[in-house]
């Protein structure tokens, strides 16, 4: 390894690296990569917390409309309608507001909603399940199809073989991954559900007995063109990979494929796909809020389109943060991945070495 210098050459000319050498010192000590790459997470997660905060505070100033006037109806008198601005505390000044808001989420408090009086955390609660498992799901489906169809085109085409083939799949998924989600989602509801009558396509908040088979479509949908972008990333990874030497090696040495691929293989391009991954799953959950409209899941998705109509600012600004501290969490967990992987890719003076 040339990650430790000292113990390498301790080695070669026979002797032992010493105790508490280098290796110790980088893995326990201060210069340690998981302990730098905590810090820098740590910071940078506080950072897109408050990034939100202050973010979702601003968005819904810019939504055109008084929340009061559609508390109040249409035909309410002015003196109504100032009094529900009052109980709300619109009537207050801007900075206030503004320093009230923060101080509520740093202390765990979204307000309640407007429309409803109920606690907002109460209300994402019971929408953040339906977005979470088409989310979740797709993210699994995706990495499960992806990788292993876009390794398997690279190994049938590797050399220029089958160039047929490497042109009819690009084409396919360049092609599937140009539609938009809705689009997708529209096309697999006439197809699968009012055409051959095959999936479900009412929610499970209201067909109860359907369970699962509701999210097949939705699921579907919001997998398809994040399957395509990442096979045709790992196919083209897999046919530099194996073009390497050591690739040549293993091949001249006749090694069982399936360990050849597994072991040398798959490691070596992973990274980059999971790289790329990471951005295109964080876009997964931007995906789910609007397959959910299209199959009327109630979900974060439908959950703030309703009130962004409704004019709920409580529910907006809690929706805002939670999604977008989940896509964070997905970008954080993709990290960890690739620090298990190979540490280098936690940044830091050890990967510099």
């Amino acid at each position: 390894m040339t990650d430790y210098p000292v113990a390498n050459l301790a080695t070669k000319r026979g002797g032992r690296p010493p105790e508490g050498g280098p290796r110790r010192r980088t893995l326990l000590g201060s210069k340690s990569p998981w302990l730098a790459f905590a810090i820098r997470r740590t910071i940078s997660l506080a950072a897109t917390f408050l990034a939100l905060v202050c973010l979702s505070f601003l968005i819904v100033q810019l939504i055109p409309g008084d929340p009061a006037y559609a508390l109040a109806g249409a035909n309410a008198a002015e003196e109504d309608i100032e009094r529900i601005r009052h109980q709300l505390g619109l009537d207050l000044p801007l900075a206030q507001r503004f320093f009230d808001y923060v101080g509520n989420v740093l202390t765990g408090d979204l307000g309640s909603s407007f429309m409803y009086g109920q606690p907002v955390m109460t209300i994402i609660m019971n929408r953040l399940p339906f977005t979470a498992t088409i989310a979740i799901a797709g993210i699994i489906v995706v990495l499960l199809i992806s990788v292993p169809l876009g390794m398997l085109i690279g190994l049938l085409t590797r050399g220029g073989r089958r160039s047929w083939l490497d042109a009819a799949f690009g084409a396919i998924t360049g092609f599937l991954d140009s539609v938009p989600g809705y689009v997708a989602a529209s096309f697999l509801v006439v197809m699968f559900a009012l055409g051959v009558g095959l999936f479900p396509i009412l929610p499970p908040a209201y067909a109860p007995r359907l369970g699962m088979a509701s999210f097949i479509l939705p699921v579907a949908a919001l997998a398809l063109g994040p399957i395509c972008t990442i096979s045709r990333v790992v196919r083209r990874e897999t046919a530099v990979v194996l073009e390497n030497d050591y690739m040549r090696t293993a091949r001249g040495w006749r090694l069982p494929a399936l360990k050849t691929y597994m072991k040398w293989a798959l490691p070596n391009l992973v990274t980059t796909t999971l790289t790329l991954s990471g951005l295109i799953l964080t876009g997964m959950i931007g995906g789910a809020i609007i397959i959910e409209s299209v199959f009327a899941l109630p979900g974060l998705g439908t959950g703030i389109i309703k009130a962004i109509l409704d004019r709920d600012y409580p529910v907006i600004q809690g929706m805002v943060i939670v999604i977008g501290m989940i896509a964070t969490l997905i970008n954080l967990l993709v990290d960890l991945v690739l620090g298990l992987i190979d540490q280098r890719n936690l940044g830091g003076a050890h990967a510099s070495s």
